[in-house]
């Protein structure tokens, strides 16, 4: 499938996490260890904040990240706080700089490894549930970003642990509905500029590997005159896909069904339950396909 990671904390150059670790983001894309695809080829992309901009940066490309000078050039030249970085294994979507990740609309940024299988049988009726107003804002094919249009739809912006269970819980039923048995398959993670949401979630309880760091203080006290730590901070957090470094207390698993909130070096986990999206229809709440809400 796909390798991402996110980080937030004090400003850090790109490079040091996407570049210079044993199994960086970028090695992660020709050698992934934990990933269900070995080679993360299809594309890669950077979405990060900084200097006041209501909207953030992005930078898309079609080629593989292994090859490409100017991603090593810009990670060497932007420093931010708060960033996604993301490298493609296509499934059933074309090669296409559209289809690269992170997906962007406002403030907000979205990433996602895994999918939703059948996925071309089930795309008309995902894409009929995306909110008007936002339909306009899809560039690409993926299903990974009508999951962010979805969970835009069903208030991301507004209360995000709502929005990506209403989201799976859409898909699941959409997935049923047509015979299939697994319909998703996740990890994720938005971000709005001051927090990371991330969940591990897959209909087979079988998901994709997840992670974050544990204490960037603790790695201070192994490394005292490592820079590039230091310069993270004691509140630094990484969300990732497979950890950078060979340290085992360095990393904390995610488990199956879990949601994670990041914001100020704090870590906090809950249990992660998709859910039909209601609607007020007739007085009465019920989901988008007529269902009464459980």
């Amino acid at each position: 499938m796909c390798r991402w990671l996110a980080y937030s904390g004090n400003p850090i150059q790109m490079e040091t996490v996407l570049f210079r670790p044993t199994h960086s983001l970028i090695d992660q894309s020709l050698r992934s260890r934990l990933g269900h695809t070995t080679t993360n080829g299809d594309g890669f992309g950077i979405g990060w904040y900084g200097n006041h901009s209501e909207v953030p940066f992005r930078y898309r490309c079609l080629h593989p990240a292994w090859n490409d000078t100017n991603l090593r050039e810009a990670a060497r030249a932007i420093r931010s706080p708060l960033f996604v970085a993301h490298v493609r294994a296509a499934t059933d979507t074309p090669t296409q700089e559209t289809n690269c990740h992170p997906f962007r609309y406002g403030r907000w940024l979205f990433a996602h490894n895994g999918l939703i299988r059948e996925y071309p049988t089930l795309r008309r009726d995902l894409m009929m549930e995306v909110a008007p107003e936002l339909f306009r804002w899809i560039e690409g094919s993926t299903d990974s970003e009508v999951m962010f249009f979805l969970a835009l739809t069903f208030g991301l912006q507004r209360e995000p642990r709502g929005a990506l269970e209403q989201m799976v819980g859409l898909i699941e039923h959409v997935g049923h509905r047509h015979g299939v048995e697994h319909p998703v398959n996740m990890t994720v993670c938005v971000t709005d500029g001051e927090q990371i949401i991330a969940a591990r979630y897959s209909s087979e309880r079988d998901s994709r590997s997840l992670f974050h760091s544990t204490s960037f203080r603790h790695l201070h006290e192994l490394y005292p005159d490592n820079s590039r730590i230091t310069d993270a901070g004691d509140d630094a957090v990484l969300v990732l896909s497979e950890p950078l470094i060979d340290l085992a207390d360095a990393w904390e698993e995610i488990q199956e069904e879990t949601l994670v909130f990041v914001k100020g070096g704090v870590v906090e986990h809950h249990r992660f339950t998709p859910r039909l999206p209601v609607s007020e229809v007739s007085g009465k709440q019920q989901s988008s396909y007529g269902l009464a809400a459980g």
